[in-house]
């Protein structure tokens, strides 16, 4: 069997629902896909904890503090475990982080924009947390097992984190008039953020993750989801949605809504948004700062040689 028919086969395999153990044979090209995905994944979800850390001091009540807390500390142990996925698949460590602070590598769009208001942190937790589930669901099915099996925990945990961005929203909802202006000024922010979450509508015949069964559904599938659940919801408790041509074509059975510009966010992802330069300056400092505890735990370059 040649190199070729051998990738072939394998990548049959993964199509027709193979899982893929860390030690496993897999082609070059799967393992660089892997590398890339999760570490993307990884660096969200530590980077995700930046926008709502900024809130912890300023969040209104005692048990707001503690929930906006435990929240933060979830998404970093989120990427935690992803990171050591990464270094399963052969990154070492200090070079995943280097590609971070050094603009390299890439995290989610919605993690370059600042939060303005105590109302941002709500559709946040709210929106860009049921958006991440509707994508980290399609997950457990990856090929690759030890990925699928840690996106168990981490849709759990997701699944509470939205829960409480709810409860901010429906409590402001249900509030003053100023309270109610403040969400609705919050989701006028992130709609389009939240609009290019998915990415741009690849066709799944283009879409080499797919092909992999890294992930096991195309972007404009997720996006669908995401309006058939949420729309209602945002409608119902009294917000209004900033897009005029949003509706739902009951003869194709897809929601149709105001064209994206995907220029846009290539230009976010590559570290051009709001707040991307002050998020990458602060992961940048925390991790020069914390330098002698990695130096203390190793016992420094020279031991380790």
């Amino acid at each position: 069997m040649t190199d070729e028919q051998r990738v072939e086969e394998f990548k049959r395999a993964v199509q027709s629902g193979r899982k893929v153990e860390a030690g496993d044979w897999m082609p070059d090209e799967y393992r660089q896909r892997l590398i890339r995905f999760i570490e993307m994944h990884a660096n969200s979800e530590i980077m995700g904890a930046l926008p709502e850390r900024d809130w912890i001091l300023r969040a209104p009540t005692l048990q707001r503090k503690l929930a906006v807390t435990a929240k933060i500390q979830d998404e970093v142990g989120h990427a935690q475990l992803l990171y050591r996925l990464v270094e399963d698949l052969g990154k070492p460590r200090e070079q995943i982080f280097a590609d971070l602070i050094s603009g390299k590598s890439k995290f989610h769009n919605v993690f370059h924009y600042p939060t303005r208001s105590w109302g941002d942190v709500g559709i946040i937790a709210w929106l860009v947390d049921a958006a991440a589930v509707i994508s980290q669901s399609a997950l457990l099915k990856s090929s690759y097992a030890p990925y699928a099996r840690t996106m168990r925990r981490i849709c759990w945990e997701e699944a509470f984190h939205l829960k409480h961005g709810e409860d901010i929203v429906l409590t402001a909802m249900m509030g003053t008039a100023k309270q109610r202006t403040m969400m609705q000024e919050a989701l006028e922010r992130w709609w389009e953020p939240l609009m290019m979450f998915y990415g741009p509508p690849t066709p799944p015949e283009q879409d080499k993750d797919l092909a992999w069964a890294i992930k096991s559904r195309p972007n404009e599938d997720l996006r669908q989801d995401f309006l058939t659940k949420y729309v209602p919801r945002i409608r119902e408790i009294g917000l209004r949605i900033p897009d005029p041509k949003l509706r739902f074509d009951e003869s194709t059975g897809r929601w149709v809504y105001s064209e994206i510009d995907w220029d846009k966010l290539v230009a976010v992802a590559r570290g051009n948004g709001p707040a991307s330069q002050q998020r990458l300056g602060f992961r940048r400092l925390s991790y020069e700062e914390t330098a002698w505890v990695r130096e203390a735990i190793t016992g420094g370059a020279e031991l380790v040689a």
